[in-house]
């Protein structure tokens, strides 16, 4: 496990490429923010967290748990549950727009642009 990569992983690059791409500049894994968001839209005050299925438990095929340890695994991914909902909770009492962006996601580049586009222009007031 110390060899699965936190940053710059294959799904945070392409959503990285693609808004990039598009224009759109941003700060990547500020520190002062809770769970080092992946990316960050700071005068729109907008986050984008990518996160992969296995890790953070998406309900998708790439999300399920092995079935040697289960006790184990399962319970990993549920305090990973719990610390990105205490982040995005936290992020969003102090003032910012939250979107989670799945690995799952990324394999529909259009669908995601659509999506990204539409969280970054949408008013947050």
């Amino acid at each position: 496990m110390a060899s699965v990569g936190q940053r710059n992983t294959g799904p945070e690059m392409s959503v990285r490429r693609l808004l990039h791409r598009m224009g759109y500049r941003y700060a990547l894994h500020r520190r002062d923010l809770p769970g080092r968001p992946d990316l960050v839209f700071a005068p729109r005050r907008k986050i984008v967290f990518v996160h992969g299925c296995f890790w953070h438990g998406h309900h998708c095929r790439k999300g399920r748990l092995p079935t040697s340890r289960v006790d184990y695994w399962s319970e990993k991914i549920k305090k990973n549950q719990a610390r990105d909902a205490t982040n995005v909770a936290e992020l969003k009492d102090a003032g910012w727009n939250v979107c989670v962006v799945w690995e799952c996601e990324t394999r529909d580049p259009e669908a995601l642009r659509r999506r990204l586009v539409r969280f970054l222009k949408e008013d947050s007031s």
